[in-house]
């Protein structure tokens, strides 16, 4: 097939994007620190170098449907040979246990920071960077390694109970662009808020952090407040949460103090004598009434109305989490490692390639001038790795960018999504599993 022809025939769901862009993202700098903070970088020169094995180990996260070895040959990643032979599959595995997880976990941290951060100052509401944070799990490999390290959902049987044994995640995202700004993992019986410790005190000054009623810890919360400048936060109200009304603000908007129980007082003797709150009442059409909890207290400043459609930005954190499993994974069982060491390096390679993906998308979004949120995710990931394939192929070098490819830039009609319809609603409804069995009658007899 022709050059052009494989660009029509891509023309229609890819985006106009250089694919050289991509890997600018990165400046080798990091990757360079990434091995030297690690202790991986070497001075021998091998023919698939620790730089390489990174990109190598990116290039798995983002082509799903490729051996190992294919994605080294797209790449052009290893050294030529004196034989000009190819690399074989097992020194590409060796690269890979050599390298390890750490340069890919450092340079995830590396690079999050700056984008995350740019970002975030682009698309703030009312000087405050929006940031949410939710919790999420990933199948890996049938082995009795990650059985081992990860475990799995409990149930009856030596396997505890589910397929798959699954990784814990939680991470933190700018809602405005998608973009992860960390990313915690553990094994399945972590639980989110523990998995999730560690980040309170790390969001940035001048911040409002939306997270699920799962999150209204005191502890925790609290120490945001404390532990900066400014930092907020939202959440919805739990059915068991006791408030008592100190003021009344507003029109279903009241100072209130949320009435700690004596177990919580016993666990973190520090919490302040009084945790005073904002809580906002609303209710949506089909929706049972909520109640939002929040620490921005200035009823002027801060409008209720914008608070109650700020919260819903929540669900972003969730899209962001469905492009990961069903269009970057596209919904395969499990990842590829079959050991610990090797889940938790693809785990941070794939963090690390969605946000490659996101930051080339908020860029199109700049040239389009229109938000990050009208970009199609699926167009980018499709474009990425139809240019892979398609410049992969003799005699086109790989990276190499052809010219003809700058009018697809011009025609950004192609990944501009149209304007989110707010007033759609699907309330959540529980899913009865399909099975080719009887259903056991409650009274455990069986059927006459």
């Amino acid at each position: 097939m022709q050059l052009e022809q494989a660009l029509e025939s891509v023309v229609g769901f890819v985006v106009p994007a250089e694919f050289g862009r991509f890997r600018e993202h990165v400046d080798p700098a990091w990757i360079e620190e990434a091995l030297w903070a690690t202790g991986t970088a070497s001075l021998r020169r091998r023919r698939l170098p620790a730089e390489q094995a990174i990109w190598l180990v990116l290039g798995m996260a983002l082509l799903r449907r490729e051996s190992i070895d294919r994605v080294a040959k797209m790449l052009d990643l290893a050294l030529p040979s004196a034989d000009g032979q190819s690399i074989a599959k097992s020194s590409l595995a060796q690269a890979r246990t050599r390298l390890g997880e750490d340069p890919l976990a450092y340079l995830f941290a590396v690079t999050a920071d700056r984008w995350a951060g740019q970002s975030a100052d682009r698309h703030r509401w009312r000087g405050l960077s929006l940031h949410g944070i939710d919790g999420t799990t990933l199948r890996v490999p049938d082995s009795p390694e990650n059985w081992a390290a990860f475990g799995g959902q409990c149930g009856n049987g030596t396997r505890n109970g589910s397929a798959y044994p699954l990784v814990r995640m939680v991470a933190v995202m700018t809602l405005r662009s998608h973009i992860l700004s960390a990313v915690h993992f553990a094994d399945y019986a972590t639980g989110e808020t523990s998995l999730g410790d560690g980040f309170w005190n790390e969001l940035p000054d001048n911040s409002l952090t939306i997270a699920d009623r799962n999150f209204l810890v005191a502890d925790d919360l609290t120490r945001l407040e404390r532990s900066g400048t400014n930092r907020h936060w939202l959440t919805r109200a739990k059915s068991t949460t006791k408030l008592r009304v100190l003021r009344r603000l507003g029109r279903h908007d009241e100072l209130v103090e949320i009435t700690l129980s004596d177990q919580t007082r016993r666990t973190h003797p520090d919490l302040p004598p009084v945790w005073t709150a904002r809580a906002l009442t609303y209710q949506r059409k089909g929706f049972r009434p909520s109640t939002l909890l929040t620490s921005l207290l200035d009823a002027a400043q801060f409008p209720s109305d914008e608070i109650v459609a700020l919260y819903h930005e929540r669900w972003e954190i969730e899209l962001g989490y469905d492009e990961i499993k069903s269009h970057l994974l596209e919904r395969e069982e499990a990842i590829r490692s079959r050991t610990p060491a090797g889940v938790r390096q693809e785990l941070w390679a794939i963090a690390l390639g969605y946000n490659l993906v996101r930051v080339e998308m908020a860029r199109v979004a700049d040239e389009a001038g229109v938000p990050p949120n009208r970009i199609s995710f699926v167009n980018a990931v499709a474009f990425i790795r139809a240019a892979w394939l398609t410049w992969s192929t003799p005699p086109l070098a790989p990276g190499r960018i052809p010219e003809g490819m700058a009018h697809l830039r011009r025609d950004l009609k192609l990944l501009i999504l149209p304007p989110r319809r707010i007033e759609r609603a699907y309330p959540r409804a529980v899913k009865i599993k399909m099975s080719a069995y009887n259903r056991k009658p409650p009274s455990g007899r069986g059927r006459k």
